[in-house]
């Protein structure tokens, strides 16, 4: 099934990124977050095609009806485009992902950033992949920490981070889950988000995290699940335990 998927996530992808300059403009702010006719199309492709795969039901950002306590034992929880504001901005940080879930654990994911050509792949129990490159983050005590989010410059509680650790160096980079992806394949060490955060943003990268040797946390250091509610308080993606350990005895809140 992997294999079809992956082919769906990029096929979908490349949809989106051709159609960008029609369906990317405008849009309306929705629960802090920006929604362009792009997500409606994405969606709906996306949809179509997964339900041609399997008889499994899908869960999406951009179904409300589908956010439902009681989940399936097995669904689809997908993310046509998580990173709206760089595919408006154009902005090469956004992607198209999918994650089947089966009784609360992620067990396939696929991630797919068009713009910049990468394509994460990953299944419980047998790696995680970039562009067919088997992931494994090195745990190198000697090297600093680079921390990665969404400005230019470290600001809010990025600042912070970079200070307390303290970080070495600082990355940009545009969606949730580009971000998470980006620790799984060592260009940053540590992210670190002191809102809300969506099962949805987190289903598939936290896979290819994990798969990869990393390993994610609400701040408060509760473990992620998906189950019942679809909000979580922030989360802390780093490289090692020790660093995840770190941040957490910072005592951060949202």
């Amino acid at each position: 099934m992997i294999k079809d998927l992956t082919k769906i996530v990029v096929k979908t992808g490349k949809a989106i990124s051709q159609r960008r300059h029609i369906n990317a403009q405008g849009g309306v702010w929705s629960n802090g977050e920006l929604k362009t006719e792009a997500d409606k199309y994405a969606h709906s492709l996306l949809v179509e095609y997964l339900n041609k795969l399997e008889d499994i039901p899908v869960i999406s950002e951009e179904d409300i009806a589908s956010h439902t306590l009681h989940r399936p034992d097995c669904y689809w929880i997908i993310d046509p485009i998580d990173g709206t504001r760089s595919l408006v901005d154009g902005f090469p940080g956004w992607v198209t992902q999918v994650a089947l879930v089966e009784y609360g654990q992620t067990v396939s994911a696929v991630i797919y950033a068009p713009d910049l050509d990468l394509l994460y792949v990953a299944e419980l129990g047998k790696g995680a992949y970039l562009n067919g490159i088997k992931l494994e983050i090195k745990h190198n005590s000697n090297s600093g920490t680079t921390l990665i989010d969404n400005y230019p410059d470290p600001r809010g509680i990025a600042a912070d981070i970079m200070r307390l650790v303290p970080c070495s160096d600082y990355v940009e980079s545009g969606s949730l889950s580009l971000k998470i992806c980006r620790v799984a394949d060592g260009v940053a060490d540590l992210f670190v988000k002191d809102v809300e955060i969506r099962d949805w943003d987190v289903a598939a990268p936290m896979l290819i995290l994990f798969e990869a040797g990393g390993v994610i946390s609400q701040v408060d250091g509760a473990q992620f699940d998906l189950y019942g509610d679809f909000e979580k308080n922030g989360l802390i993606v780093a490289k090692s335990e020790k660093l995840k350990n770190k941040v957490i005895g910072f005592g951060l809140r949202l």
